[in-house]
């Protein structure tokens, strides 16, 4: 008893505790990386997915097949090869028949395999499946030796380490999973797109990103969507790891004058079902306004959720709204982490490609091994038997002379060299063999082998030989499962814009001589009798007053274009909003001005059309136009948008309507400057009032003419078309030439018909309204004709604007004050007149005037006959 103890005690080892933890922990840390969680680099599968496939390929549940039970599959799969939970087993099952997870499902099931709304599958014993065809591609091949097998759990059974796949899996259908410390998400992809991206890399082992990127575009989620950005995608592709932006795709329907927006597909991996109850509760807690209902239309044809939206609400501001605050968007986050020679690993998308291309490669030389083992085998078979048929009454006298088989085998292996395999074959052979048709059709297999394993081996001297069986292959998969893109990607992407969220509404924006910026809803100002004395609309510092303003939409770009010929351009919902009297805020905080630079012109505009250019005016009478185009990708510190001369300074610009033209790049000769003989002609021409050459002036009155207004009352009216597009850095061509000393330019306009009326207006509130038709046309460089006609009483002229049925004159003065007057309430009058009183500026100056859209209200204050005659 006692020495029994003692031998038990001596079989007793110390160990330590915290060494033997982190030996366990690390083990099944690795058990779980590598056993369950992770997915092989070369077939894309973890373990669970490939003893799910095997399981199918042994019990012959092909896609030709007719489906079985899926409890009979799970039952084989955790009986032979997977010893965990049938639960485990059959979501993972069920999860590859679902064409909402699965870019491609590797099963075809039959009956209730679940829902995008987050329905659970039916009892594993209520549904049925089978292989599809891309299931059978991956494993194709798999009975030629052409990848490992390994034990099962027990020892019982042998199962595949990898499977061979003719398709790269791991990108085509993505993966997903959680292991200890790791984690890998992996986006599906178009097969299409993907075997493209493979024979980039076949044709050019070089081959760049943005090359492969030319074929890969990006991931294709099997529920469709929208990606917005490709950085995302990029920075996955070439680390391993980014961030997928993806929307929910919509359409806009109208239902007695209601806008209905119905979504069409959803993000990647989106609950349906939960996502209306997500709006519902939204819509509950009025964190989203504007929405009456939300059903579900859904049906076999595919997804359809209506949101019914109210009479007043707009849809793009709602949608946008829902992309914000609900799965309609959502991240998807790219880790192409997986299984590489048993070791976890981060890929890039190179890298992938050749992995994959590197395991084909090995599944077809392995191949070609065993078919050209096979081939020799036979062909040796049949050398045997040709001999046997070239001495065949030698053979079967010596067969008929055996005592018995094996004496029989010994005897033909002596005497005619053979192998017991040949000898065998003899022996095997039937007497219908030695017929004459047999015999030819036994040479004609043999010649046919010889070149067989004449190829095979080939095939295994040429690395060329080899790609183009991978070309080829890869070609025909892509042949039997070729599907369009799903998922369509958008090329710039930035968080939802503020844009999106704010309604369209009519700004008026002032700026004031220190460079104070603010919008106001240009419903706050009601409208006016001429002759009004206004209401305050900024409140200024002492030594400020504002200097220009202007009408605009919220969504509209702002170019600021600055007495340095620079412009910067800025949306006007950027600009911070403000009450009718608040000062705003400084210009400098929200585009990078220069020490000393002032902003001259502001322009508004929706877009960069290329059928427009813009038109520069400048103190010295220089004209200059560039395409609109031009200015659409501009840089926060802005650009040169005109050269200007050193006593030069610019006094305002605005968007022309062109034609399709060609333009004159700022590195042509005389810095820009387009005097042609044709256009230099005219300069001379005097246009005052008394001398004008009417047989000297292009009366073409069908196009676009500009107008150049002077502060000493001079105009110029000439056709566009003389003064050509030129690039952005370009000086420009003599526009106006001054009649008297200390003249400028003030204004300008751009006429489209003789039939428009030109407002303007001077210094001390006189203005007019006079037709375009009574200035006359002449060519640029010219001096001018009167304006207006200006004294004491009526000050300096201030500028003009294009009188418009659909708008009203805003005035702004010194102090401060804007006065909303309609313009057709302001007399017509003609050229050569001062005109009546519009502003009472009792003792200030105007300082500035432009249109906005007509007021809702009719407020009248002043008198309404103030006329100056």
């Amino acid at each position: 008893m006692e020495q029994n103890l003692l031998n038990q005690h001596q079989d007793i080892q110390k160990i330590d505790i915290e060494d033997s933890i982190k030996a366990s922990y690390l083990d099944y840390s690795m058990s779980v990386i590598i056993g369950r969680a992770l997915p092989d680099a070369r077939d894309g599968l973890k373990p669970v997915h490939r003893r799910i496939l095997y399981a199918m390929h042994k019990l012959g549940v092909r896609a030709s097949a007719k489906y079985v039970k899926s409890a009979r599959i799970v039952g084989d799969v955790i009986g032979k090869y997977h010893p965990h939970g049938d639960t485990a087993v059959y979501d993972a099952l069920v999860r590859m028949a679902q064409s909402f997870s699965m870019r491609y499902p590797s099963v075809d099931g039959q009956g209730n395999f679940g829902s995008i709304d987050g329905d659970g599958a039916a009892a594993m014993r209520y549904t049925e499946a089978k292989m599809t065809r891309l299931s059978e591609e991956i494993l194709s091949d798999i009975e030629k030796d052409t990848v490992d097998f390994i034990p099962n759990y027990d020892g019982s059974e042998m199962e595949p380490d990898v499977l061979p796949s003719r398709v790269p899996n791991l990108l085509l259908n993505g993966s997903s999973g959680i292991a200890v410390g790791m984690a890998t998400n992996i986006p599906p992809h178009s097969l299409d797109e993907l075997i493209d991206g493979l024979l980039c890399v076949l044709d050019n082992k070089n081959a760049s990103l943005e090359e492969i990127m030319q074929h890969i575009k990006g991931p294709d989620f099997p529920t469709g969507g929208i990606i917005f950005g490709k950085k995302g995608i990029i920075d996955a592709y070439r680390t391993g790891r980014g961030r997928v932006k993806v929307r929910a795709k919509t359409h806009i329907e109208k239902k007695q004058n209601k806008d209905v927006i119905v979504i069409d597909e959803l993000p990647y991996q989106t609950n349906k079902a939960r996502l209306i109850e997500q709006i519902a509760e939204l819509v509950k807690e009025k964190q989203i306004e504007g929405i009456s209902e939300v059903r579900d239309e859904s049906d076999r044809e595919g997804i359809r959720v209506v949101i019914e939206l109210k009479r007043d609400a707009m849809s793009d501001i709602v949608l946008n709204n829902l992309f914000k605050s609900t799965t309609m968007e959502s991240t998807f986050g790219v880790i192409m982490l997986a299984i590489d020679n048993k070791e976890p690993k981060v890929f890039n998308l190179i890298e992938l490609l050749k992995l994959f291309l590197n395991h084909r490669k090995t599944i077809i030389i392995r191949r070609t091994i065993y078919d050209l083992e096979k081939a020799k085998a036979r062909a040796h078979i049949l050398d045997g038997l040709k001999i046997a048929l070239d001495n065949i009454d030698e053979v079967i006298e010596l067969i008929r002379s055996s005592a018995d088989t094996a004496t029989a085998r010994e005897g033909l292996m002596s005497k005619f060299s053979l192998s017991r395999l040949q000898a065998d074959a003899i022996l095997d052979m039937r007497l219908s063999k030695l017929t004459g048709l047999e015999r030819e059709k036994l040479e004609a297999e043999l010649k046919e082998l010889m070149a067989e394993i004449e190829r095979l081996s080939e095939i295994l001297k040429s690395e060329t030989l080899l790609e183009n069986i991978i070309r080829d292959e890869l070609s025909e998969v892509k042949s039997k499962f070729k599907v369009p893109r799903l998922t369509e990607i958008v090329d710039d992407y930035d968080d939802i814009d503020i844009e999106d969220l704010i309604p369209n509404e009519n700004m008026v924006v002032t700026i004031t001589h220190r460079g104070y910026i603010k919008r106001v809803p240009s419903k706050q100002y009601e409208k006016q009798k001429r002759g009004g004395k206004g209401k305050v609309a900024v409140t200024t510092y002492d030594d400020d007053f504002i200097e220009s303003f202007f009408t605009s939409n919220t969504h509209d770009t702002l170019m600021f274009v600055t007495d340095r010929g620079q412009l910067y351009w800025l949306k006007v919902y950027k600009i911070p909003e403000g009450s009718r009297t608040a000062k705003g805020k400084a210009v400098v905080n929200l585009i990078q001005l220069q020490p000393d630079e002032k902003i001259k012109a502001i322009i508004p505009t929706t877009d960069f059309d290329e059928n427009k250019s813009l038109a520069f005016f400048t103190k010295n009478g220089v004209v200059k136009r560039t395409n609109l185009s031009e200015f659409k990708n501009i840089r926060s510190i802005g650009v040169r948008a005109i050269s200007l001369d050193d006593n030069d300074e610019l006094v305002t610009a605005l968007i022309v309507e062109v034609a399709n033209e060609g333009f004159v790049s700022s590195d042509n000769e005389h810095n820009g400057v387009i005097d042609t003989e044709e256009n230099i002609a005219f300069e001379a021409v005097v246009a005052d009032d008394e001398s004008i050459d009417d047989d000297a002036i292009d009366e073409n009155c069908d196009e676009t003419m500009l107008f150049i207004v002077t502060k000493k009352g001079m105009c110029l009216k000439f056709n566009v078309s003389k003064v050509r597009q030129m690039g952005r850095t370009a000086r420009g061509v003599t526009g106006i030439k001054f009649k008297e000393n200390g003249d400028e330019v003030v204004g300008a306009a751009v006429i489209e018909n003789n039939m428009q009326e030109i407002l303007s207006i001077s210094q001390k509130g006189i203005g007019k309204r006079t037709t375009a038709d009574e200035y006359r046309l002449t060519n640029r460089g010219g001096k001018g004709v009167i304006c207006m006609k200006l004294n004491n009483r009526t000050g300096d002229l201030v500028g003009v604007v294009m009188v418009d049925d659909e708008a009203d004159l805003m005035a702004l003065t010194s102090s401060g004050k804007m006065i909303r007057v309609d313009m057709q309430s302001i007399r017509k009058a003609g050229r050569n007149t001062s005109g009546v009183i519009v502003v009472n500026v009792d003792g200030d100056d105007v300082v500035s005037i432009a249109k906005c859209p007509k007021a809702d209200e009719d407020e009248t204050e002043g008198d309404e006959n103030l006329d100056l005659e």
